[in-house]
């Protein structure tokens, strides 16, 4: 069973560095504007499966650090969690949702309804692409 629940910034870490950052240690995963942010977790019955920070400029909502436990992927929870947070921005006046997308992960935003926007970037060794979704 899935819940989805909002979560400190702290407990994102763990997953943001396990997926997205192997070789980082665990305090460099804090992000300065991860006050700012809303943060919510996936969980698959007692077990924190997945992790996403979302952050509101007026009508805007960009998110972030999207990461799914490397056990736990292509079982549809990235999509559960994208989702509830799309549902999420919504409600809260938002008719834009947005993320830089490692190139790697473009296909899962576009199966998603986003598309790609803008240029081709490198940030600290990875290559991405701006994804958006209006709502």
């Amino acid at each position: 069973m899935l819940s989805i629940e909002q979560i400190t910034p702290e407990l994102t870490w763990r997953l943001r560095r396990d997926v997205l950052y192997p070789d980082q240690k665990l305090f460099e995963m804090e992000m300065d504007e991860d006050t700012y942010g809303t943060h919510f977790g996936v969980f698959k019955d007692v077990k924190l499966a997945g992790v996403v920070s979302l952050f509101q400029n007026g009508t805007d909502f960009q998110f972030r650090k999207l990461a799914i436990d490397l056990s736990l992927q292509k079982m549809g929870i990235g999509n559960r969690l994208l989702q509830y947070i799309t549902d999420y921005a919504q409600e809260n006046g938002g008719t834009r949702i947005w993320c830089n997308a490692r190139v790697t992960a473009i296909g899962f935003y576009m199966k998603a309804g986003f598309s790609e926007t803008g240029e081709l970037f490198s940030k600290n060794g990875f290559d991405y692409k701006i994804v958006e979704k209006v709502i």
